[in-house]
């Protein structure tokens, strides 16, 4: 009896709504098995929330279920099912690198401002274009990853933490500036697409690839007094994963994100994906009964003296 293909990548997902906050205003989706014929597709969005973006909770949905479909038609391109040559590397590289960002921002635009134009018929007149998409403003995190590439993009705060076939954590997107205060890019900035960072790594060997990809908002990250407690949380997870498998992880993924959102004040995502090809395990690991994620990064860390960095209005 066949059961379908041997998945590449297990899932797992989760959020959390902020403290205080009306909505979380976080979205976030994962797809596929990292096949040829099924490449996964991760992404979550932060909306702003402010008063300033009141619709963003609408915005960060677009930007999600809209990157799937930009995603669905990357993979296509790079895994081709008919038989088909696919396209050079290179190819592929200027695709996700120009293509995809213009294509990505165009179709939020257009969805955002078709929501507005549906729903706001006698409401906020004279608004310009430019203010209705401040209204839906949001952050955006998304990965494809099949057998030939591993693709990421990311346009404002949140992080891509990936742990390689050595167990070394790295953000390979974080901005070579960090954001001053509450002030992050977004969707609705002025040629967002060419805001969007992209990170591009070719799977030149099955056991070459990622140990474990994560993509999460910022309330994850700020919930910790420094990138290293953040980094330090992901080669725990990793650990946790080698020693006990995805099934525990999940159990208490909702209980570790709630502790960050306590600590951070912020909506709080997260969604990984780990690597169950034979032979990629962890080369650390911690025993099933330590009741930590991974050695030293049982919980977040306490967080610096930081504020709610979005006010929401409803």
């Amino acid at each position: 009896m066949s059961h379908g293909p041997r998945p590449l990548w297990d899932t797992l997902q989760g959020s959390v709504q902020g403290v205080n906050k009306a909505r979380n205003q976080d979205h976030h989706d994962a797809e596929g098995l990292g096949t040829a014929a099924r490449p996964l597709i991760m992404a979550v969005a932060d909306g702003h929330g402010s008063a300033a973006h009141a619709r963003s909770h609408f915005g960060s949905r677009f930007a999600v279920d809209l990157f799937v479909q930009q995603a669905r038609q990357f993979a296509a391109l790079a895994e081709p099912r008919d038989g088909t040559r696919p396209p050079s590397l290179s190819w592929l590289m200027n695709y996700a690198q120009y293509t995809l960002p213009r294509q990505l921002v165009s179709a939020w635009q257009e969805t955002a401002l078709g929501h507005w134009e549906r729903n706001s018929s006698h409401l906020e007149p004279g608004l310009s274009p430019t203010d209705k998409l401040v209204l839906y403003g949001s952050t955006l995190v998304g990965a494809v990853l099949t057998p030939r590439v591993f693709a990421a993009w990311q346009l404002g705060d949140g992080e891509l933490a990936v742990v390689s076939d050595e167990g070394r954590v790295t953000v390979p997107l974080a901005p070579d500036e960090a954001d001053l205060g509450d002030e992050t890019e977004s969707l609705c900035s002025p040629q967002a697409w060419l805001r969007v960072r992209t990170h591009w790594a070719p799977v030149t060997a099955p056991a070459r690839a990622p140990r474990l990809v994560s993509l999460s908002t910022d309330g994850l990250s700020k919930s910790f007094a420094s990138d290293t407690g953040f980094r330090q949380f992901m080669s725990g997870l990793d650990d946790r994963l080698s020693a006990e498998g995805p099934e525990c992880v999940r159990a208490v993924l909702p209980e570790w994100l709630t502790k960050a959102s306590q600590h951070s004040g912020d909506d709080t995502t997260l969604v990984a994906a780990w690597h169950t090809a034979p032979g990629l395990t962890a080369t650390g690991g911690v025993p099933p009964d330590s009741g930590g994620v991974g050695a030293g990064a049982a919980d977040p860390a306490d967080p610096a003296d930081m504020t709610d960095p979005y006010r929401s209005d409803e």
